[in-house]
């Protein structure tokens, strides 16, 4: 059932158990960064809490089969979508509103259509806002009949305190660069070289990593780091506009910025840890710039980078955030 998961041995024993023994608690809460397998585990539960192949009674007491078949028209419906017991919460622009789990609730007063186990999945469940918080609580508090919800979101933080209660929390784990190498070699076709620099980049997530190789990543990366390397002799013109280039590109900003980042970072650790710096494909080029740049410039440099990261986060001016960032990369 949890074949395609990498990584994620110990949510796959918990989640197993739970369909083995039949004792499936009313809400579970699956946390930890994006990419990892969180929603596809939670159409797999929800797909082997239906199959009809496999045998649960109506009191969930036990099953004899610990994933979906794939194949019955349950779990058909439930791959295309299409199912009309397992329901979808997702953001109405950036947030979950009121509204959306006022419906949800209203439609949880009737029995489930023909599924053995209703399942409201909610994604993202960190973009509720505080009245779709509250709203989703009182639901929680006293959980209709034959119904599931998962819950997934980065960090428990997220959520109010009152919802984790009363959720089964289930941690998933970030991919290891080996597995995630492993996976862009043998599913994606990339060669060793690449998938060892994307896997090293893309900090334990699936997902950032196969849009480093859509969006043909490590050429991107390889120019800007080129351009950092030229702005302590570049004009005021060119320095503003590369400033320029990366603030427009808003989609990949935070990748840019962790780019640089990283940059800097790999001429530290290469005076004291050349094994562990993750530009391996520009080790020459790192050699040589380490040894001519004070730590103290550098770490600097760090710290800018990783301010501007915080102000980004925190939806400052872009424009003016990477602008200020770059004239200080070319005068540290």
């Amino acid at each position: 059932m949890f074949d395609s998961l990498i990584d994620q041995e110990q949510p796959i024993r918990f989640l197993t158990a739970i369909l083995q023994g039949g004792a499936i608690p009313h809400a579970l809460l699956f946390t930890g960064i994006e990419g990892i397998g969180k929603q596809t585990s939670a159409i797999a539960f929800a797909m082997a809490s239906n199959c009809t192949d496999s045998i649960i009674d109506d009191k969930h007491k036990k099953s004899s089969v610990s994933g979906p078949c794939r194949k019955c028209r349950s779990c058909k419906k439930i791959i295309s979508g299409n199912h009309p017991d397992i329901i979808l919460i997702k953001p109405s622009g950036s947030f979950i509103k009121v509204d959306q789990i006022r419906n949800l609730c209203s439609s949880l007063a009737m029995k489930p259509y023909e599924a053995r186990l209703r399942v409201i999945l909610i994604p993202d469940a960190q973009a509720m806002n505080p009245e779709a918080s509250n709203a989703l609580l009182k639901v929680l508090e006293e959980p209709p009949d034959r119904t599931l919800f998962i819950l997934t979101a980065v960090r428990l933080s997220d959520l109010l305190p009152t919802i984790v209660s009363r959720c089964q929390h289930i941690r998933f784990n970030p991919i290891s660069p080996k597995n995630l190498e492993i996976f862009l070699v043998e599913k994606q076709g990339l060669d060793s070289h690449g998938a060892m620099i994307i896997a090293a980049m893309a900090n334990g997530s699936i997902s950032k990593a196969l849009s480093m190789n859509r969006t043909n990543w490590i050429k991107r990366k390889n120019w800007i780091i080129t351009e950092v390397e030229s702005l302590s002799s570049g004009t005021t013109g060119s320095i503003l506009a590369f400033a320029e280039m990366l603030s427009q590109k808003k989609e990949t900003l935070s990748d840019s910025l962790e780019i640089i980042n990283t940059w800097f970072r790999d001429l530290v650790l290469f005076r004291y840890y050349p094994e562990k710096i993750i530009n391996k494909d520009l080790i020459d080029r790192i050699q040589s710039i380490s040894q001519k740049i004070m730590i103290s410039s550098l770490l600097s440099k760090i710290k800018a980078v990783e301010s501007a990261q915080k102000d980004i986060l925190a939806n400052t001016n872009s424009r003016l955030t990477i602008e200020v960032l770059i004239m200080r990369l070319a005068k540290v």
